[in-house]
């Protein structure tokens, strides 16, 4: 008896100087400058968003914070510098569609994603968008899936590379609409887009910020976009579900981990936070001008999202075999 109720007020002790830890954690970070890497070169929505975060960040808690590109490996560069950092709430890593693909693409990272960090909070989503050369004849979906069906292999569409987000978005689209198209790659969005623009290639898709300038430019006709409501940025261009291709949704999403280890009060308090700045009225203008449909929310839900992609595109990915080197 005695022994039990020594347990149970040891229990009761570690209980009450956890909290109080964490109460401390909470109320002292951050003390020291923030860092946010960006694993990609300036300029994008990535970039961006990095640099909203780090300005609003700063002023709301009056400490330097940093954005540090590192692009470069397909994201890895950058990826690994954060998985590497100390687990302290100091440094934060802007990740986007390739966080959940690279694991299933290259042959061997240099982290394990599944355990080297833990997510704060998904920001945000931009649908994918395809789209046609303007002068093509193919006005609709159902044309462009009639044509593909009668000439399997022959109509192409671009990419920016194996395992793009675009690439894998048209591999889904090929795998769920029996259709064979064959892939022209390009070394990024601008030059893939360029080449759709000049009538190089006949099909592509690409988040809505990257092909919404050539759509207005008037160089490339967008058939549908890739979520499951219509964009009140465009309300008149129809879902790929209700064009024919029933349960297809693809977007480009943007969000914030930190390394594994990061204590949970001070990843709660960079949620509170991040949840706060994508409230503001021009940081809502912002992601609306660029076509990024805000989402906020916990770091479970996060967590839940990052999960489901990898799934989706671990299916994907092994299905066509694709592999980056």
């Amino acid at each position: 008896m005695m022994i039990h109720r020594f347990v149970l007020t040891l229990l009761t002790l570690c209980g009450f100087v956890l909290c109080n830890h964490a109460r401390a954690q909470d109320a002292t970070f951050p003390s020291k400058p923030i860092r946010i890497v960006v694993p990609y070169p300036p300029g994008g929505f990535n970039d961006t968003l990095g640099r909203l975060v780090a300005n609003k960040l700063g002023a709301a808690w009056n400490v330097p914070v940093v954005v540090e590109n590192k692009p470069g490996g397909g994201t890895v560069i950058g990826t690994q510098a954060v998985a590497s950092a100390a687990p302290d709430g100091y440094t934060l890593l802007v990740v986007q569609f390739p966080f959940a693909t690279n694991l299933w693409l290259y042959k061997s990272l240099p982290y394990d994603t599944h355990t080297s960090f833990a997510p704060v909070l998904l920001a945000g989503r931009a649908p994918m968008v395809l789209a046609v050369n303007a002068a093509s004849p193919i006005k609709t979906v159902s044309q462009m899936l009639e044509a593909a069906h009668a000439r399997p292999g022959k109509l192409n569409y671009g990419s920016s590379g194996a395992g793009s987000s675009n690439h894998l978005a048209m591999a889904l689209f090929e795998s769920v609409s029996k259709t064979e198209l064959t892939q022209i790659p390009y070394k990024g969005s601008s030059p893939m887009l360029a080449g759709l623009a000049g009538a190089q290639v006949e099909f592509a898709f690409d988040a809505l910020p990257h092909v919404q300038p050539f759509i207005q430019s008037g160089k490339v006709r967008a058939l549908a976009i890739a979520s499951v409501k219509r964009s009140p940025l465009m309300p008149d261009l129809p879902t790929i579900a209700e064009s024919g291709v029933p349960n297809y949704e693809v977007s480009s999403w943007h969000g914030f981990v930190v390394p594994a280890g990061t204590p949970q009060p001070v990843i709660e308090k960079l949620n509170r936070e991040i949840n706060t700045i994508l409230k503001l009225p021009d940081v809502q203008e912002l992601f609306r001008r660029e076509g990024v449909v805000i989402d906020g929310g916990t770091p479970a839900f996060f967590s839940e999202f990052i999960a489901a992609q990898m799934e989706l595109w671990k299916k994907v990915i092994r299905q066509n075999n694709i592999v980056v080197e």
